[in-house]
């Protein structure tokens, strides 16, 4: 058994930066009215041409953390109702939800896509078709469901993948290639690493497409303030092609990112599946963790810190590797099943993100410990910054000495003076 470190007083004794609140204006255009922008990308994706009244449509969604998912779901299922469709939903998740149709069921439960808020059959399996190969001979599968539909439309979100980079990465092409695909798809398309990926996933989404049955898919690309800034309509011809290419262009345009180049210290609260596929944005963090894939040049951050998963986790604490330090608590929210099919599931890319950092036994120990670690002399001026976590970008915390070398054309306002931690008397911190 493991019992937690216990402070001989060094770390408690530790000076930490006094921090100052901080709002960052981004450009962040967004949706006024979802239901008619969900109406107007039907059209755009063509599908009242396509869909003939009575047809069954499977709608696929996925399980990441997209703001307003609910109304985007009920939105979408509405429109293609008025289209004369018999709409169903199926969980487009590839192994989370520990890989278990209940478990993926429950994910769009929690995320407010239940039959009940629905109005429509939740119809979970983690039986696929195998619908055929792409170089190097891996297999692309479909959901048993979705491929027994007279058609399929996918509801996701395009936005920078955080395992590779290219000209197609998170969107309606990784939905329809990896979600659909239930776990043998996402163990497939991750079998040979992310660098494979970025060829595999638009081949893999084509083979898909000409096996006829995907009509669509409806698009969001969130702001940086977590927002729905754009909701796009695709036709099956275009996943995968030059309008996803655009839609991923202004997603990374619109992106949320920190304001310094480097940090000593960066401290995250939570982290989790909900916030992003690899738990803390890679794009954010200036981490890859992937054997054989660079790291990105910036921002150069020495020591991340993560303080604890979020409750939509599920327990499934995939990333956590990519911090140096945790809590305790954090540890003890692991639920290792969980964990450990999505890493498997994820391969090469797992490999690394999912080792277990020292974990601390109270918030102000790991954020003492990772200013000890840092490589600084003088811990109460260190470059220190404090994320609710990597999705929610426009309020922070940071030390002087790091705002002192902030983006000089970020848009930064001070909300407070200085200030201590806000620490409760047995060491937690909270947002």
């Amino acid at each position: 058994m493991f019992t937690p470190f216990q402070d001989d007083g060094r770390l408690a004794a530790t000076p930490l930066p006094p921090m100052i609140r901080v709002r960052r204006r981004f450009d962040a255009p967004r949706v006024a009215d979802i239901p008619s922008a969900v109406r107007a990308a039907c059209r755009q994706a063509g599908l009242p041409e396509r869909i003939q009244p009575g047809m069954t449509i499977a709608l696929g969604i996925g399980s990441r953390g997209i703001r307003r998912i609910d109304e985007l779901a009920i939105a979408t299922v509405r429109a293609l109702q008025e289209l004369g469709a018999e709409v169903f939903v199926v969980p487009a998740m590839g192994s989370h939800g520990a890989a278990t149709a209940e478990g993926q069921k429950d994910v769009l439960a929690r995320l407010g896509a239940s039959e009940a808020a629905l109005g429509v059959p939740v119809r979970a399996t983690m039986a696929v078709d195998l619908l055929g190969t792409v170089d190097p001979g891996i297999p692309v599968y479909m959901d048993r469901n979705a491929h027994g539909a007279d058609g399929v439309v996918v509801l996701g979100r395009t936005k920078p993948h955080t395992d590779f980079h290219g000209p197609i990465e998170s969107g309606a092409a990784k939905m329809v290639a990896v979600g659909l695909g239930k776990r043998e798809g996402a163990e497939a398309m991750h079998s040979l690493g992310s660098e494979a990926m970025r060829e595999l996933i638009p081949r893999a989404a084509r083979l898909v497409i000409q096996a006829g049955k995907v009509l669509g898919a409806i698009e969001v690309v969130e702001n940086a303030e977590d927002e729905p800034a754009i909701i796009a309509g695709l036709g099956a011809a275009e996943i995968g092609g030059p309008v996803e290419e655009r839609l991923l262009v202004q997603a990374k345009e619109l992106l949320g990112r920190l304001p310094f180049k480097e940090l000593d210290v960066l401290v995250v609260d939570y982290l989790g599946k909900n916030i992003s596929g690899s738990g803390m944005d890679t794009n954010v963090l200036g981490r890859m963790m992937i054997q054989h894939v660079p790291e990105p040049a910036e921002p150069r951050i020495t020591v991340v810190t993560v303080l604890d998963l979020t409750e939509e986790a599920h327990g499934n604490a995939f990333g956590i590797g990519l911090a140096d330090l945790t809590t305790w608590k954090a540890w003890q929210k692991i639920d290792l099943q969980t964990f450990y099919v999505n890493t498997m599931t994820a391969g090469l890319t797992g490999v690394q993100r999912a080792k277990l950092p020292m974990a601390m036994p109270d918030d102000r120990t790991a954020v003492a410990a990772a200013l000890r670690m840092c490589g600084r002399t003088d811990p109460a001026g260190a470059r220190v910054a404090r994320i609710r976590d990597t999705l929610h970008m426009t309020e922070f915390f940071a030390s002087e000495s790091a705002l002192a070398e902030a983006d000089p054309e970020a848009r930064l306002e001070r909300l407070s003076e200085p200030e201590p931690w806000p620490f409760a008397e047995e060491g937690s911190l909270a947002w």
